[in-house]
């Protein structure tokens, strides 16, 4: 795995240079934009996609768990419960509005039911959770996860922009961004794009939203369970379960009790940043734009469709609630 991980790094390496130049526009969408271009202008040399995959899971994993060092539980936990009401609304918008305009569109059942679970939820992931249960077409699951990524990439380039725009706070943004936006990777990139305090909340927002997964996929069980009439088929919840948000639980207990001295956060933050930066470098390196782009007009409207309502009532709910 050792040429994909120190590839993605050097193009994390060099995101931060140009982060210190335009720090506008931050570290980690520097890496996916790289990450990108020369995924556009090359071929993804064989040995290297080992190294990316680890890069874009596990690295990406690993840098959420070391932000947790900088946070107080106190904190998580009153970020969390406070900002819940605008996470269920934002994930019923999603969940009420795909088969609405599914049917619309006429995708079949199984493909908007996973671009609404993706555009809710967690994006790939909560994609993957939800196909052990709908158990889908091998190609529904490509093009749900194909049009969800799609509006991931573009959301990382477009919603910083537009919360200076906005004037919004480091709080609203990483609020706005923890629930508008699909994937982890996306989120925490375009949070910390816009500062580190919005990106941080905008983690905190994201591993709660991240949770609901599990009763949706329960709730999809039982119903696909009663429309068949007969007994709910066994769901690997050890592989749907997301293992990494009980360890950023733990570091931020280990935060908490004081044994890390505050004068080392922000050497942890960079830390955590750059390992961020090196994981949205190696999910650029993998993307290819063209083959996102031949995704089709039905699932990509949707899931545009998704994401605009989404992000708009993200931003009412948060007005409504005074947040």
């Amino acid at each position: 795995m050792l040429p994909g991980i120190l590839c993605a790094a050097a193009v994390a390496a060099l995101a931060f240079v140009c982060a210190r130049f335009v720090p506008l526009v931050g570290a980690p969408v520097f890496a996916i934009v790289f990450g990108v271009a020369i995924r556009t202008l090359a071929p993804l040399p064989v040995v290297l996609r080992p190294g990316l995959a680890f890069s874009s899971r596990t690295v990406l994993q690993t840098a959420i768990v070391v932000s947790g060092l900088t946070l107080s539980m106190a904190v998580v936990v009153r970020t969390g419960l406070g900002t819940l009401p605008v996470t269920l609304g934002t994930v019923a918008v999603a969940l009420v509005l795909a088969p609405l305009l599914g049917r619309m569109l006429k995708l079949r059942k199984a493909l908007h039911t996973l671009i609404g679970v993706g555009t809710a939820i967690c994006g790939a992931s909560a994609i993957a959770a939800v196909a052990t249960v709908i158990e889908p077409d091998e190609s529904e699951i490509a093009l749900a996860i194909a049009t969800v990524f799609f509006y991931n990439v573009v959301a990382v380039l477009v919603f910083p922009p537009i919360g200076h725009a906005l004037q919004l706070s480091q709080s609203s943004f990483g609020l706005w961004a923890g629930t508008a936006i699909n994937d982890t990777s996306s989120v925490v990139a375009a949070g910390f794009a816009y500062g580190k305090e919005a990106g941080q909340y905008a983690t905190i927002v994201k591993l709660t939203r991240a949770t609901l997964v599990l009763p949706i996929v329960a709730a999809l069980a039982l119903q696909r369970a009663r429309a068949a009439r007969t007994a709910s088929r066994t769901i690997p919840w050890r592989q749907i379960v997301p293992w990494f948000i009980v360890w950023f639980l733990c570091a931020v207990l280990v935060n908490s009790t004081g044994i890390i001295p505050p004068s080392s956060h922000d050497a942890i933050a960079t830390a955590a940043i750059f390992l961020i930066s090196t994981a949205l470098a190696a999910i650029g390196l993998q993307t290819e734009l063209a083959s996102l782009l031949r995704t089709g007009a039905g699932p990509l409207l949707l899931g545009f469709l998704l994401w605009v309502a989404v992000a708009l009532s993200s931003l009412a709910l948060q007005r409504a609630l005074g947040l």
